[in-house]
């Protein structure tokens, strides 16, 4: 039986039981890992899962050239800089911590972008304490994407016209960005790495796994293994995104890392997470279906992932339209990255002891008008950067 199946029938059968004999609700497990589908572009992501997202790391990945490790240190989403002005082509080199993040501003009742905004309309508190903006700037950031297409499911949600949605988004992409491809179901794959170049991402989508309706969707184990791949981007200083494409929203947690990990690691890496869910009506009832099982999963404390939650913590957003529409919705996806403010602020906490830290952005002032309120969406907080531990002598 398939494993959305599997979910229904539990679900039914637990209404259908007498409240003494209801037991704890458990998330449905992993089906066998899926073979390679023998594609001499496919990788698989591989690697320990014991270790939190705060922890250093080794990771291996197969390739079509062999095996490398690789071992990588946290992303904390702090920079080291220095006070002093820098040119566009200078390293920057601090002692000082730059915490940079990015938000995009809307009207909040048209959900349009709001261009042609100052620094100083901007304020910006981090755990209740108002900080100096210092660095500030739009569209100027190359962009870092990884594109995360779900193949689990009853659904493919990869169609051909999703897939030309996607090669026209890629067209509105400047010289200086990256984009990498990734597949996830029961595992995450790495199709094709960060490069450049429409023509990379065209031959990985030839090479994409097949849909395999008996798989899961391990969005925890994908957003993870994503945040992970992410800090090994081209453009260290560069905005980062993660565009998962999927037909549904929520499921159950797979065996591997925790929500809680998938979560920290997304903001270790300085990611937003943004959707694009090819809507018809069979993927409207299986993901109305797999709210509803999830959300009643949750009383009996089975864990599952949300793509909205763990967009809007980040400041992404969520697209849906008709597959025949996803050339335009995506062209906006595309659009709404470019209008977004880049912000840079030294933080008044000085202590490097990796909490984390809530941020606040607003506005200075909003127009007169009620209709023309603007809204701020950026990430909910970041992790602070920690001092390596002194070596035992």
């Amino acid at each position: 039986m398939k494993p959305h199946g599997r979910v229904v029938v539990s679900f039914l059968a637990i209404l259908a039981l007498p409240p003494w004999l209801t037991t704890t609700a458990q998330s449905p497990s992993s089906t066998p890992v899926r073979g390679k589908n023998g594609g001499s572009q496919e990788r698989k992501l591989e690697g320990p899962r014991t270790m939190g997202p705060t922890q250093q790391r080794s990771q291996t990945i197969q390739t079509a050239g062999g095996d490398r490790d690789r071992t990588s240190s946290p992303s904390t989403g702090v920079q080291n800089v220095s006070d002093e002005p820098r040119g566009d082509s200078e390293n920057i080199r601090l002692a000082v911590d730059l915490v940079v993040l990015d938000a995009q501003v809307i009207q909040q009742k048209t959900g349009r972008v709001a261009g042609n905004l100052k620094m100083e309309d901007f304020l910006v508190a981090e755990d209740g304490v108002r900080q100096t903006i210092t660095h500030f700037s739009q569209d100027s950031l190359p962009l870092s994407v990884i594109l995360l297409i779900d193949r689990g499911g009853c659904l493919d949600p990869f169609s051909e016209k999703v897939r030309h949605a996607t090669l026209e988004a890629l067209q509105r992409l400047r010289p200086v960005d990256e984009v990498a491809l990734m597949s996830f179901a029961n595992n995450t794959e790495l199709i094709e790495g960060f490069g450049r170049g429409r023509s990379r991402i065209l031959n990985g989508l030839d090479h994409l796994p097949p849909h395999d309706e008996n798989a899961e969707h391990c969005f925890n184990r994908a957003l993870y293994d994503a945040a992970d791949y992410m800090r090994r981007a081209g453009n260290p200083d560069g905005r980062r995104v993660i565009i998962v494409i999927s037909a549904i929203t929520t499921y159950f947690d797979c065996a591997g890392p925790t929500p809680e990990e998938a979560r920290m690691a997304i903001l270790e890496s300085g990611s937003v997470v943004c959707g694009i869910i090819p809507k018809t009506a069979g993927q409207q009832m299986e993901n109305g279906i797999m709210r509803a099982v999830a959300g009643f999963g949750g009383l009996f404390k089975a864990k599952s992932s949300t793509l909205k939650q763990v967009a809007d913590e980040t400041g992404g957003e969520i697209l849906t339209d008709k597959p025949e529409n996803l050339d335009r919705t995506f062209n906006e996806l595309i659009d709404h990255l470019r209008t977004r403010y880049t912000l840079g602020f030294v933080s008044t906490n000085r202590k490097r002891d990796g909490s984390f830290r809530k941020l606040k952005i607003e506005m200075s002032r909003q127009p007169a008008k009620v209709e023309d309120r603007l809204v701020v969406k950026t990430k909910r907080g970041y992790v602070a950067a920690r001092d390596a531990a002194p070596k035992p002598r």
